[in-house]
């Protein structure tokens, strides 16, 4: 449905490591590094990557409160690697893993907050 997404990010140093450990369990890998972005997609993918962190070259990177970014996984383990990663790394926890009937009998998932305020979810369909 959409071709790319950026995150504004105020410090890419602290970022990308988050990032690089949390995206790791769902299959996507950091595909290039610069001074203020970084690149993040399936290994071996061309052209814009369908997730970049920028840092602003004016203001602050203030995310909506209403922006979430739900992530597909490929299974439960994945999920739970992705919410220890993430958390090791700085985000902070907004709901471990687990079920969710409020949204499916089959939906599990789980909730973190980067240090920008991004609220960030790992979930597959079962």
């Amino acid at each position: 449905m959409f071709d790319h997404l950026s995150l504004g990010v105020s410090d890419l140093a602290r970022s990308v490591p988050l990032y690089d450990a949390a995206l790791a369990p769902l299959g996507l890998v950091r595909l290039w590094l610069t001074a203020r972005a970084a690149g993040y997609g399936p290994p071996g993918f061309t052209g814009e990557a369908p997730l970049a962190l920028v840092v602003p070259r004016t203001g602050a990177a203030v995310p909506s409160p209403a922006f979430h970014l739900a992530l597909a996984a490929p299974h439960r383990e994945a999920v739970a690697a992705f919410h220890a990663a993430a958390v090791a790394h700085g985000a902070t926890d907004d709901g471990g893993p687990g079920i969710r009937e409020n949204y499916d009998p089959g939906y599990y998932a789980a909730f973190v907050i980067d240090p920008d305020g991004h609220h960030l979810e790992a979930v597959v369909h079962e």
